[in-house]
């Protein structure tokens, strides 16, 4: 059956791929978005665009008036160096740009929401990997804070309202569209550079892991979240599903692969330490696989020989 659906941030890198993923599924598919970072050409050609700010009142009428099943919400500041220089702006989007939604969708009658939550800051810094759902949350930045309280109004909504709620806690995203020049995402901007034959900067000693997880699996992820029964609100962790490989790639060895995919030889340079940003993170995915019967499914270097075929083609 035909959903109409509401893809907000669909311009941008992780939701344009969405909005593609539910246009071949058959779905009716809006894409709202300010395009502060989205392009107007990553909007899928058979997707009705609306550009807004998720905190203005003409994106809760969308919602209000739109008749719509299904809001999948990308739409975020996502920068977590920003988030610490100014977590008021951090708030305002992340927080009051959600609540805003919301509403919408609770005059609108959407029944489920699925929200791209993060992995990689919700839990905060901790030895002990790789995270289960239900691990001690202490964001290390403004902009962790701003997901963890985004997924508790999820929860009170669905409690108040009957609201179908999904927090996907992804870990770091990459592939085709990831903005090189933008706020965040290392394999871009790193891609980027080798293909121009550019030095590559670290940040830190590089021994910095993360869990890399490729975004077409990410896509996979939330169709199966759009889907089929949720597990009851068992507090915040009961919708909330980890997006990730349970693997650690540090930063160096990432440069090191991109510099090998490509066949160059590269100097990689040191700067210091970014604050906010965690020493290591890797995500547990067997909550993910029994819930939603999803699981990566691209290794780290066929993942990376896809971006940098695709920053090639232009």
């Amino acid at each position: 059956m035909t959903r109409k659906v509401l893809v907000t941030g669909g311009a941008g890198f992780i939701g344009s791929h969405v909005a593609d993923a539910y246009l071949a599924a058959g779905d009716d598919v809006t894409v709202l978005d300010d395009l502060s970072i989205g392009k107007r050409e990553q909007v899928p050609a058979g997707a009705t665009f609306v550009q807004a700010d998720v905190r203005a009142p003409a994106a809760r009428e969308l919602l209000a008036k739109g008749g719509f099943t299904l809001l999948n919400h990308h739409a975020a500041q996502m920068d977590v160096r920003r988030s610490v220089a100014d977590p008021l702006f951090d708030a305002e989007v992340n927080v009051l740009g959600l609540l805003n939604l919301l509403e919408g969708a609770r005059l609108g009658g959407v029944q489920r929401v699925v929200f791209a939550s993060s992995g990689g800051t919700v839990y905060g810094e901790t030895e002990r990997l790789p995270l289960v759902e239900s691990a001690p949350k202490l964001p290390a930045s403004p902009y962790g804070t701003a997901k963890l309280a985004s997924e508790y109004y999820l929860a009170t909504f669905s409690q108040l309202y009957g609201l179908e709620t999904v927090a996907l806690r992804y870990g770091n995203v990459y592939g085709p569209r990831q903005n090189p020049h933008g706020e965040a995402g290392v394999v871009a901007i790193f891609a980027h550079r080798v293909l121009a034959g550019q030095p590559l900067t670290v940040f830190g000693d590089g021994d910095q892991t993360r869990d890399m997880v490729f975004v077409q699996d990410v896509v996979d992820a939330n169709l199966a979240a759009s889907r089929g029964a949720l597990p009851p609100v068992d507090g915040i962790d009961g919708r909330a599903f980890n997006i990730g490989t349970g693997v650690e790639t540090s930063v160096n060895d990432l440069a090191a692969t991109l510099v090998a995919i490509e066949g160059r030889r590269l100097a990689i340079q040191h700067a210091a330490a970014r604050p906010g940003e965690l020493r290591r993170n890797a995500l547990a995915v067997d909550k993910a696989a029994h819930g939603l019967g999803w699981r990566a499914r691209v290794a780290i270097r066929e993942g990376l020989r896809r971006t940098l075929q695709s920053f090639r083609e232009g």
